[in-house]
């Protein structure tokens, strides 16, 4: 037998017993229906908590501080919120909601969001979302402790790799620096250099060397969260915000006086027309970042997504044969992801020198 037939017998018997056991699978009485969207929301949503391994009451968690503003600071540890009593509620449709109420400190947690608790210690639903109010959040999730992690690296990888400069001068670099140089070269000539311009690049290096490196470290970070006990902080829009508002910054703020002329009084363009002009320029220095920010938040949620859509084949069809079509899609998927980290990352790093080129240009006579 060749190999050829010895490949077509096992992709037939693999589908013969994907085919069985769904049949099976189907007859059989199922207790609870998994929940696709719940466990992707999950995954790569922000949480009071560090889930390191398995679900529901049998996790083994890290539980973050919970800190809020209700009429004084009031801190303390997440788990009372979830491991405190479970509370029923019925809502004006008559659908039932289940809650977590931490009796002691007053407030309930539903979907990651605190309440206050009402005199009667409960919530009250409208439409099946709380009605209490809600005290200023100030706790350290999961997202917070990712970006202080992936900081954290960011500052000792680049003073290492600049200690290791300082100590033995411009020779050929070793360990870390072996790996870092050629991605801070790249960006000084193929994104600063290249984009800007050779008289003004070196003003602008540092701050697009920390957004790629920043991005980079924390795409790389957030492709755990396939797994229990990851942070989705790049797929945050909150996060991709603070990056794209920094670039706006950098552009508005080093814009000089061609850069505004060309936007309030673009030359050659008659006066009537400017009327048109003026308004679509101002849309276009706020259009740029947001661009950014929705580029980045998108492609690291989707990659996510797809990833754990992927893994839920298998709870779906409640059968473990699955496993041989959907864990090769999805370790495919996690190989591209790993490329699309680096890419947004350089995509980011480059757009914002482009946007800063263009406030910096001297104008062409």
């Amino acid at each position: 037998m060749n190999l050829r037939n010895v490949v077509k017998s096992i992709v037939l018997t693999c589908l013969t017993v994907l085919t069985f056991n769904s049949t099976f699978a189907n007859k059989e009485e199922k207790k609870e229906k998994f929940n696709v969207g719940e466990m992707i929301m999950h995954h790569i949503g922000d949480a009071h908590e560090w889930q390191i391994m398995g679900g529901h009451e049998n996790s083994v968690s890290i539980y973050l501080p919970v800190i809020l503003m209700d009429g004084g600071l009031k801190i303390f540890n997440s788990k009372s919120l979830y491991h405190g009593k479970v509370m029923p509620a019925i809502d004006e449709a008559g659908k039932e909601i289940h809650y977590i109420a931490d009796e002691t400190n007053g407030y309930a947690m539903f979907h990651e969001k605190i309440y206050k608790l009402n005199a009667n210690g409960e919530l009250d639903f409208h439409h099946g979302h709380p009605t209490n109010a809600k005290p200023l959040d100030l706790s350290i999730t999961k997202n917070t402790m990712s970006l202080l992690i992936g900081a954290t690296l960011l500052i000792l990888v680049m003073l290492t790799v600049a200690k290791y400069y300082k100590k033995n001068g411009s020779v050929a670099p070793k360990g870390l620096a072996k790996f870092i140089e050629p991605l801070i070269v790249f960006v000084r000539d193929e994104v600063a250099l290249a984009n800007i311009g050779e008289h003004k690049y070196k003003r602008f290096t540092p701050f697009l060397l920390t957004i790629f490196f920043f991005i980079l470290i924390n795409n790389i970070l957030g492709l755990i969260p396939v797994f229990p006990g990851g942070a989705n902080l790049t797929g945050n829009i909150a996060v991709t915000l603070v990056l794209a508002v920094a670039s706006l910054f950098a552009t508005v703020f080093s814009g000089n006086k061609n850069y505004w002329k060309h936007i309030f009084a673009t030359p050659g363009v008659p006066v009537p027309l400017l009327i048109i002009m003026i308004p679509i320029e101002i849309v276009g220095i706020f259009t740029k970042p947001f661009a950014l920010m929705v580029r980045l938040f998108a492609n690291m949620t989707a990659g996510h997504i797809i990833i754990l859509a992927l893994i839920s084949i298998i709870f779906i069809n409640e059968n473990w044969t699955w496993g041989f079509l959907s864990v090769p899609m999805a370790l495919f998927i996690s190989v591209l992801e790993i490329l699309v980290a680096f890419l947004q990352a350089y995509l980011f790093a480059m757009l914002t020198s482009l946007f800063i080129s263009a406030a910096v240009e001297e104008h062409h006579h």
